[in-house]
Parts: C-alpha cells; structure tokens; sequence
C-alpha cells in the first residue's frame, strides 16, 4: 500500500536518510491478521476455561468419593476435551506469534525512516531479539520503545509528541506478556506433575488462572497492535519522510 500525501505537507523532511533498504510499506493488512489470530486464541482460551471447568468437576466428585463407572467416564471424556484444548491453544498461539513477528518487523521497518537515528537495535534484532535467552526479557520491549517514539511524530505533528511519554499501553502489553509466559510455564509444569487428585484440582484452577491472563493479555495485545499501527499510518499520511 502507497501512502498518499497531502497536497500541503504540514510537516518538514527527516532530520536525516533512513538507514539502507527502508521504505514505508503499510503495516495495516498484518496488523489486521495480527489481532484476527489473537482473537482466535483468545476463543481457544475460552474453550480451555470451559474444559477445564469440566476437568475440575470430575476430580472434586473423585475427592468426594463419588468414584465410579460413570465418573471414570466423565473422565475420559474431561481429560480428552483438556487435550483438545490444549492443542487448540497451541495452534493459535503459533498463528499469533508468526503474525506478531512479521508485524513487529514492518513497523521497525517503518520507524527507520520515521527516526533514522532514533533506535538502539537494528532491524534484525525486531525478530531475533525474541529468541536471545534471558535478553528476551527486555530487548524486544527496548525495540518497542524505540518504534513507539519514533511513530509518535514526536516534534513533527502537533501535539503527536504526548504519545511518546504516554506509554501506558505499551507497558501494560509488555508486562502481560511476560507474566503469561512465566505464569503459563509454572501452571503446566505444575498439572503435568499432579498425579494425586488434590494436586490435579490445583494444577487445573493454575491453568485457569493461566488462561485468564492469556485472554487479558491477548487483548491488551490487539489494543497495542491497533494502535501502533494507527499512529503510523497517520504519520506516514502527513506527508512525514520518503514512500514506497
């Protein structure tokens, strides 16, 4: 997508050239893609509630002595529909990842020639900064900072500069990503090691707790993607900077 300038540019050129091969290209068909695969998770997370729900049912009729052939049953069938969640999830997460990467990438891209002295990674970092161990805990959030002033206009649009001190969504992103992460880790570990089951009944409500922060941070999620891509695209149609 070509963006169209204004016939009165109200903002002057860059300070100075983008780094080599960067061009603005629309971030707006992956941003859509983006927040479509996470709503799909976010459905999966839902679906993970609701089997789960079934799973903890069973085991409290098991705690309560109520153990039989028809329960062992309802057994079967809880655990396979946990299984089936679980897969469901995974599917959606790896969509949502992939999307989120190809996305990232583009408005780092973008932000190169918004601000071509304004980030302290280069382009490539957008994608392997994700998989550095342990400096994945901040490397990509310093990137996303990075896009994120540079998308403000900073001193380029009037009043576009507040964004860049107004980075509560950013944050609130950031921080619900880590914690599901981390969180999510622990609850698996913890149901894959439950064999009694009081320790199953506690691992699935950890799983449920899980599952919430997963859809609160895949919403927070959609909101950061929307409006990083908002604020680029009303910058690049100022007439801000070069155009493919």
């Amino acid at each position: 997508m070509s963006y169209t300038p204004p016939l009165m540019p109200s903002a002057p050129p860059p300070p100075s050239a983008p780094g080599p091969g960067a061009w603005l290209k629309s971030p707006v068909g992956l941003a859509n893609a983006t927040v479509a695969v996470l709503g799909l998770g976010i459905a999966a997370d839902v679906f993970s509630l609701w089997a789960g729900g079934g799973v903890f049912g069973v085991v409290s009729d098991v705690i309560d002595g109520d153990y039989g052939a028809v329960t062992e049953d309802r057994l079967d069938r809880a655990d396979t529909l946990y299984g089936v969640s679980g897969i469901l999830q995974g599917a959606a997460m790896l969509g949502a990842v992939v999307l989120f990467l190809c996305w990232f990438h583009r408005v780092r891209a973008n932000a190169d020639v918004f601000a071509p002295d304004g980030h302290r990674k280069t382009r490539g970092w957008a994608i392997g900064g994700w998989f550095v161990p342990i400096a994945n805990l901040w490397i990509p959030r310093r990137i996303a900072v990075d896009i994120w002033d540079a998308s403000s206009g900073n001193r380029w649009l009037p009043g576009a500069g507040q964004e860049t001190k107004r980075r509560t969504l950013l944050n609130a992103w950031w921080t619900l990503w880590l914690t599901t992460g981390i969180f999510g880790q622990i609850a698996s570990r913890q149901y894959r090691a439950a064999e009694e089951p009081e320790k199953v009944k506690q691992a699935v409500v950890s799983l449920m707790a899980s599952d919430l922060v997963n859809i609160a941070a895949a919403i927070v999620a959609m909101l950061f993607v929307r409006r990083l891509t908002a604020m680029q695209d009303a910058l690049a149609r100022s007439g801000w900077g070069p155009r493919d």
